[in-house]
């Protein structure tokens, strides 16, 4: 089965306490469990509420999951990315998909930050290819120089340069 271009729900199906089934439009399903999101991020914790959670629907046509009483959506394609990530079957993937849905950065961008193509990026963001050790290695180092505030740009020769903000 070919991987969306765009994760687009078909259906939603929240469960108790804190999990939400998944069906995209593609056939997919996926559980995906928001119990440490709804405790950490302040936004997601009105969903604490007694039989708050429970109010889960397709919203915008199947591009998001909406709580709207409570006015909260998660778009479809965070959704999906956070719900490959906790049901890969290796930690590499789910420190590259985890990644990919913390920078939200786009096929051609991430391809740049990695140092891999776009289909490369692609296989592996759709879990039809397990991720490397190496690349999983990568996302760790991009995001320990981001929060070092470094920045790193690509050469035309190929080579990296990582400047260090003061």
């Amino acid at each position: 089965m070919l991987p969306m271009k765009r994760p687009r729900l078909l259906a939603v199906q929240p469960l108790l306490p804190f999990s939400l089934d998944l069906t995209f439009i593609d056939g997919q399903q996926l559980r995906l469990d928001l119990n440490a999101d709804v405790q950490r991020y302040p936004g997601l914790q009105p969903l604490l509420e007694d039989g708050a959670f429970e109010g889960a629907v397709l919203g915008d046509d199947g591009w998001s999951v909406e709580w709207p009483a409570l006015d909260i959506q998660i778009g479809s394609d965070t959704l999906y990315l956070d719900a490959l990530a906790q049901n890969a079957v290796d930690e590499n993937t789910r420190i590259f998909i985890g990644w990919r849905a913390r920078t939200g950065l786009p096929l051609n961008q991430a391809a740049e930050a990695l140092g891999v193509s776009a289909r490369s990026i692609s296989r592996y963001s759709s879990g039809r290819e397990a991720v490397p050790r190496s690349l999983a290695l990568a996302c760790l180092g991009w995001d320990s120089l981001q929060r070092s505030g470094a920045s790193v740009a690509a050469e035309p020769t190929g080579r990296y340069t990582v400047t260090h903000k003061p």
